[in-house]
């Protein structure tokens, strides 16, 4: 079974959201998403100070089984990447929710607003058990 932290919001798309800093989330994909993918080989990001809008393409994540889309779970514009995934990639199959994040994104708006249209844990827990 999957881990589902209850601190964390989850897309549909399988990202997970955290407000890190003032209107700064982190964003990665769900352990049950990377369980999914199976092992990572590598992952595309976008550069910092790309504007995204809520569930706009991120980038890709290449496994030995397939390459799937990274959606962005909120609105606003990039100011992070987590560029020890360049070197690293499996570290999302490891620490999907520490090591292993994808980017940080400063939200346009209000970020609690953004974060509330996405799934609570338990609400994610119902979506993939």
């Amino acid at each position: 079974m999957s881990e589902i932290r209850e601190n964390l919001v989850y897309s549909d798309d399988h990202e997970w959201a955290l407000k890190v800093d003032g209107n700064v989330v982190r964003v990665g994909i769900s352990d049950h998403a990377q369980c999914q993918l199976g092992d990572i080989v590598f992952v595309e990001l976008p550069e910092p100070g790309t504007v995204v809008s809520a569930g706009d393409s991120i980038g890709t994540i290449e496994s030995v089984k397939t390459v799937s889309e990274l959606y962005c779970p909120v609105p606003g514009k990039i100011t992070k990447i987590n560029e020890a995934l360049e070197d690293q990639p499996e570290l999302v199959n490891g620490e999907p929710y520490e090591g292993g994040w994808l980017v940080e994104v400063e939200v346009d708006g209000d970020v609690e607003e953004a974060l509330g249209k996405l799934l609570s844990a338990d609400a994610y827990r119902a979506k993939v058990d």
